[in-house]
């Protein structure tokens, strides 16, 4: 049997079934349901592990789970009840849900019901908040109130908004029991200071939230020339921590070993994404070079990212095939038509152009200044970055 970490969104739902949040469903890919897993290379059952290699679960062929252990670590690991647990602990309290940071006005709502527990759904993709920040916004409101108490419940978003609401809604009543269920009103007003600076926290202004500039495109292009550009220019400005990912210096430190196959190639773009994601989660800038030819790779890179609460600010330099091929510095395109280099992007193995770039630049008969001014009008009308003028170079 092999061994397979699921998703961010599948260990969630994987924590729910066991627990008996999703009851009546109990299983995986059951027809209806939005909480499925997806098993590498055909396999129809599998050990399921956490990031860390723990065994969880076994599922079997037809979405059953034989449960191994629970998850041990994690924020608020402490605040995540069963719904046995929940309702143990907290019999005859108003279950509460909650999914975004609570304003005066919810807490002037739930002063008048008494003893409350505020069912924070903290899952991947919670809408607004951070999971840890919900749970933490979470827990200042219920400083604020005479008799409250939270719950932390990782439910997840499936990317289908009915469906969800359905979901959390049976898991709510699940938790709650015999004991009623409140739902806040959509109301607008001011957070209280405590909770608004937990909000402000996790969700900074766009030129204090950690970024990735990730530049894509063909050998050649002109990608690495811009992306060394604008690092300099960063650099020059101060304000920010900077660290650059170029492609060949990552081929020498993070990624030596590994080869030109395919296989090798997106191995090496998601250990770019995941040292990117980490320098976002702390506040600061990465700037990446790849060719990262394929958009799955690249999605997966921007979703790393963003799970990191970092943006992503994809460059697309798209500069012809025959442009590059021209310039051809390395000699490799010559390589690569005589047979010598196999699967080389543009010749023999495809580039797939982002579709959605947030910006798009042909370096082609340009000063590096004027493309890269290209670059800087696209940062700075997005609000990350407000960068003036470029160090000198020549495309």
């Amino acid at each position: 049997m092999i061994q397979h970490c699921p998703t961010p969104t599948e260990l969630d739902d994987l924590e729910l079934l066991v627990s008996g949040a999703y009851a009546p469903v109990t299983r995986f890919n059951e027809p209806g349901s939005p909480v499925t897993l997806a098993l590498p290379d055909g396999a129809t059952e599998a050990e399921l592990v956490d990031p860390e290699g723990l065994p969880l679960a076994r599922v079997a062929a037809d979405g059953a789970l034989e449960p191994l252990t629970h998850a041990q670590y994690g924020p608020f690991r402490r605040l995540h009840l069963t719904p046995a647990q929940a309702r143990e602990q907290h019999a005859g309290a108003t279950f509460v849900p909650v999914v975004d940071a609570l304003t005066e006005a919810d807490l002037d709502d739930l002063r008048g019901l008494g003893r409350v527990a505020l069912v924070a759904l903290m899952g991947t993709g919670t809408p607004s908040l951070s999971p840890v920040a919900l749970v933490r916004a979470t827990l200042a409101a219920a400083d604020l109130l005479d008799d409250a108490s939270v719950i932390a419940v990782p439910l997840p978003s499936h990317g289908d908004a009915e469906a969800d609401h359905e979901l959390g809604a049976q898991v709510v009543a699940t938790y709650a029991g015999p004991d009623p269920v409140h739902a806040l009103a959509d109301r607008d007003s001011a957070y209280p200071d405590t909770i608004g600076a937990i909000v402000e926290e996790d969700q900074p202004e766009p030129e204090e939230q950690g970024l990735v500039l990730f530049f894509t495109g063909l050998s050649g292009s002109g990608k690495s020339t811009l992306a060394r550009a604008l690092m300099d220019l960063l650099l020059e400005q101060g304000g920010r921590s900077v660290t650059s990912l170029d492609g060949d210096v990552v081929r020498r430190h993070l990624s030596a070993g590994l080869t030109f196959s395919k296989a090798d190639r997106e191995t090496n773009i998601r250990r770019i994404g995941w040292v990117a994601a980490e320098i976002a989660r702390h506040g600061g800038v990465a700037v990446c070079s790849p060719i990262a030819p394929f958009a799955e790779t690249r999605d997966q890179v921007q979703q790393m990212v963003e799970d990191a609460g970092g943006a992503f600010f994809l460059v697309h330099v798209a500069t012809p095939l025959e442009e590059c091929e021209r310039r051809d510095r390395k000699g490799l395109y010559a390589k690569a038509r005589a047979g010598e280099i196999p699967e080389f992007t543009g010749i023999s193995s495809p580039y797939e152009e982002p579709t959605d770039p947030a910006v798009r630049v042909d370096t082609t008969g340009r000063t590096i200044e004027d493309a890269l001014d290209d670059v800087l009008v696209a940062l700075d009308e997005a609000g990350y970055l407000h960068l003036t003028g470029s160090p000198e170079g020549s495309a």
